[in-house]
């Protein structure tokens, strides 16, 4: 008997120390993994989570009851010389889904939606929602609040991504919208007219939408009163490199201000898009309402944790959409496509052979019909990836082997940080990465931190502190790491804060700012 009490007492020792021995790695490899591989270990090892209802059954409560703990509500203010959150977007396209006060003197507020995709407090929202915030209030669905910092953001895709400091939370888990079908029942989540976790049904009504939202804020287009839902006409598009990235999921379920940055999700509880935008002529739902797939912001949310900024590769064309119309102006025969008017001297179109007047028919196979058919599939690639394109030249088609050449990207990294500290770092509207042994050689210094993204309105754009530039302190005290900025910026003394840092050309420079 001691002998069998003897083995069974090693063997369950030996199975403690695997054990541990295994979620150390675990911890260890987590943090080098996507979000996408993270939710799938999360999971794997959370089996209850699983969602089997089918679109073959009309019945959303068990996806509704699985994806709507996940959705915050996320309240925003804003200082009066940042406009009350406001920006040209919001002006041209109504409320959108953020609930603008009016501008005044005081500080403003606004309201969105979000939605958390990792346990320890990672949240995807719309850029427009968070977009020059100083303080970030994050309400859950079993009412907690916390307050959040911003990570990063994308303008060219209207997403950010922010964080919280919890554990433990529940999470949407992450599908596939390539696999979106129309005519496919959906579930819109979010936070419309301050009515928190609201579920809303409908059907997918189109894919691969192209509305002329993102990067239209210059337009001077005033066809409708000032209002254009759809931006310029494709006839009236004048030729241009735009680095917005547009492939929206059209869905027909009711959204309305306050949705931005909600959920968009499919019978099976499966995050497929992030709630963006609504056409509308009165700012509030008037049957049509746009999703960013889930596919794209992937890898623009990966890039941002991981990073530090989108590394987004470029093909490097301009192009004009072609309908009959265009065709016809052009002396061409085809109707479908991207009219080659230029191509970037030094890009990958150039360096793989693509000519001026070549007209781009097909992506990786697939047939381009608009002009999202090719900007989003590139969206989701790296720098150095290469992208298959058959152009059309002199009536015969040719296949190319593009490879992406980089462009100045967006976005950046952090950590948790205490309340007090929260509001400040978002007040500083910029995100850092740490040196690399190189970065510290090129500027001679032995510790610091880069700034990868200067986001518009916060000090660092005021100051005009460019990307690039280096910061080596924050109130005298190093820095080396954004653990180092958490601990500089929290009880901070006479309510000033002082920068000092190295610009890209190796200028030396010192800013300092009075928190308010």
């Amino acid at each position: 008997m001691r002998k069998i009490g003897l083995t069974l007492l090693t063997a369950f020792v030996g199975g403690a120390m695997a054990i541990g021995t295994y979620k150390v790695f675990e911890n260890k490899e987590a943090a080098s993994m996507s979000f996408e591989d993270r939710q799938k270990v999360y999971f794997a090892s959370n089996k209850s989570a699983a969602i089997t209802s089918s679109a073959g059954e009309v019945d959303f409560t068990q996806a509704a009851a699985a994806v709507t703990p996940a959705v915050v509500y996320i309240r925003t203010t804003y200082s009066a010389q940042a406009g009350g959150g406001r920006n040209e977007m919001e002006d041209l396209f109504g409320q959108m889904f953020g609930q603008r006060a009016p501008r005044r003197s005081t500080p403003q507020m606004a309201s969105g939606s979000g939605v958390i995709i990792s346990p320890d407090g990672y949240i995807v929202t719309n850029n427009h929602v968070v977009e020059k915030a100083d303080k970030i209030s994050v309400t859950t669905n079993d009412h907690r609040t916390f307050q959040a910092k911003v990570i990063g953001t994308d303008p060219n895709t209207d997403l950010a991504l922010i964080k919280v400091t919890a554990t433990n939370l529940p999470i949407v888990k992450l599908g596939n919208s390539d696999d979106v079908r129309v005519g496919e029942w959906v579930l819109a989540v979010g936070n419309p007219f301050n009515l928190t976790s609201t579920v809303t049904a409908g059907i997918v009504s189109a894919k691969g939408r192209n509305i002329g939202i993102i990067g239209s804020e210059n337009d001077d287009d005033d066809d409708n009163g000032g209002y254009n839902p759809f931006g310029p006409t494709r006839n009236q598009q004048a030729p241009r490199v735009n680095k917005a990235i547009e492939s929206f999921i059209q869905t027909d379920a009711a959204i309305n201000p306050g949705n931005s940055g909600g959920a968009l999700v499919n019978t099976r509880g499966e995050l497929i898009g992030i709630n963006s935008a609504i056409a509308s002529h009165t700012g509030s739902y008037e049957g049509y309402g746009f999703a960013i797939p889930i596919n794209l912001a992937k890898k623009v949310l990966d890039d941002i944790e991981k990073y530090g900024s989108v590394r987004r590769g470029y093909i490097g064309v301009n192009f004009r959409e072609l309908n009959e119309d265009v065709a016809q102006d052009l002396g061409i025969k085809n109707t479908n496509g991207l009219y080659v008017n230029d191509v970037v001297p030094g890009g990958g179109a150039e360096a793989a052979g693509i000519r001026k007047g070549d007209v781009i028919t097909k992506v990786e196979g697939n047939t381009i019909y608009e002009s999202s058919d090719l900007q989003e599939r590139v969206g989701r690639l790296q720098p150095g990836d290469k992208i298959h394109v058959t152009v059309v030249r002199d009536g015969a088609e040719k296949n190319f082997a593009v490879t992406l050449k980089s462009d100045a990207g967006n976005t950046n990294r952090t950590a948790a940080r205490s309340k007090s500290a929260e509001e400040l770092y978002n007040k500083l509207g910029a995100s850092f990465q740490p040196l690399t042994a190189a970065q510290k050689a090129k500027f001679h210094v032995t510790h610091g931190v880069i700034v990868t993204q200067v986001r518009q309105g916060g000090f660092f754009d005021e100051t005009e502190t460019p990307v690039g530039s280096v910061i080596t302190s924050i109130n005298n005290q190093p820095i080396n790491s954004i653990a180092d900025i958490d601990k500089a910026i929290t009880n901070i003394k006479n309510g000033m804060v002082k920068i000092t840092g190295i610009s890209p050309d190796g200028i030396s420079f010192s800013n300092t700012f009075q928190v308010q």
